[in-house]
């Protein structure tokens, strides 16, 4: 695949991260019971920027949990040799019962990555609420999904594909369109 445009960069990823913090707060009037919590892998990264950006904003600290959706995904394909999934696991610092609960990912795209999380998040608790942040809205939804805070919505084509690199992972911040 090659890079078609790039969508965004370290400044705009930032930016957007500071508006969605900015709208999580204003939401839920608030940062009480609340926790934030990202999917694995790239949606950690982005949900621990997200508590940072809350804790300067409102002088107060928000939990932040990560979460492993491998065994509620429909699709499973990395296994180990034994045929097995990589189970990572999950690490969520609270309860979630009554909680509202911000699950946050890199890219929504079919929908089914979502549903994963949600499904899992009904695992461990009941929350009060569930909502949705993401960094790319990409469209072409599978599911009934819709994200509740949207970096940027990117239109895309069934051919191209969304490459989010973050500097915990990809030793750089940007968000590029892939074209076959």
């Amino acid at each position: 695949m090659t890079e078609k445009a790039i969508v965004l960069d370290e400044q705009a990823i930032r930016r957007a991260l500071t508006r969605i913090a900015h709208e999580i707060i204003e939401k839920n009037k608030g940062i009480e019971n609340c926790v934030l919590i990202g999917i694995r892998t790239r949606g950690i990264y982005l949900a621990n920027r997200l508590a940072e950006r809350i804790s300067e904003i409102e002088g107060k600290e928000i939990k932040v949990g990560e979460l492993d959706i491998t065994l509620y995904r429909d699709d499973l394909s990395k296994t180990t040799a034994d045929g097995n999934p990589i189970v990572n696991g999950s690490d969520i610092p609270v309860e979630i019962d009554q909680k509202t609960v911000i699950l946050i990912d890199d890219v929504l795209y079919t929908g089914r990555t979502v549903r994963a999380g949600m499904d899992a998040l009904v695992d461990m608790g009941r929350p009060s609420q569930i909502q949705l942040a993401v960094l790319i809205d990409r469209g072409h939804r599978e599911l009934p999904i819709r994200a509740d805070f949207v970096g940027k919505n990117v239109p895309t084509s069934q051919t191209e594909k969304i490459s989010v690199s973050l500097i915990e992972v990809d030793h750089e911040d940007q968000v590029s369109i892939l074209e076959k």
